[in-house]
């Protein structure tokens, strides 16, 4: 009996390797029927009307469904003050503040706030009328490149917000009582917030004198 792996002398390493793709590929390849679907790319794309507030001023689009909250504050409203960083929700650039709550607009569709006020970094202050929290990052240096800079500062301003209500952190000591205004509770609540240039004892010096200034 042959051996069934001595192949034929005739046939070239090169010949088997193209006879082997042509059948993987005749094996793989859907046969072409008359009622065959069109490419996903020919496809509609899903649109939905979504209406937001934002910094205070009503706005009526019309989205792929598929489209985050991040892009649509940058790619349709042109709100370019919040950043695109690791677009998945590790660094902290893209906060935005909503219903009174930071969340990261990288991970959340705009389509699911509808109706929502929606604050960034341009809704709290500008060049000629900062808000404080503004002001003390630059009056501390809590910031290098700039880039994560708006997403720490609408951070930081939820975070005072979130213990003037008496939401505890990781590390508060007593989740009953309001939690105690110091570096480590900064810290620890800032920490999804990531700044490369490592500017972060800055920062927690501007939320300070910040928080300060509200006692």
């Amino acid at each position: 009996m042959d051996n069934p792996f001595d192949l034929d002398a005739t046939i070239s390493r090169r010949d088997l390797l193209i006879a082997g793709a042509a059948s993987a590929a005749a094996v793989t390849a859907p046969p072409a029927t008359a009622g065959e679907r069109a490419p996903v790319s020919d496809l509609p794309t899903p649109l939905a009307k979504v209406s937001l507030n934002i910094n205070g001023q009503a706005h009526a689009l019309a989205l792929d469904t598929r489209t985050t909250l991040l892009d649509a504050l940058r790619e349709h409203l042109h709100l370019t003050g919040t950043k695109k960083g690791c677009d998945h929700g590790q660094c902290g650039a893209c906060t935005v503040i909503v219903d009174g709550r930071r969340i990261n607009s990288c991970l959340t569709l705009a389509v699911m706030h509808e109706g929502a006020q929606v604050t960034t970094i341009e809704g709290l202050g500008n060049p000629q009328r900062s808000h404080p929290m503004q002001a003390a990052f630059v009056k501390y240096d809590g910031y290098q490149c700039g880039y994560c800079t708006p997403g720490q500062i609408c951070s930081a301003v939820s975070v005072l917000d979130e213990i003037k209500r008496g939401v505890p952190s990781h590390v508060s000591a007593d989740l009953t009582a309001r939690p105690i205004l110091s570096a480590e509770e900064l810290r620890e609540r800032m920490s999804g917030n990531i700044c490369r240039c490592g500017a972060y004892s800055n920062i927690v010096d501007a939320i300070t004198e910040v928080a300060g200034a509200q006692a």
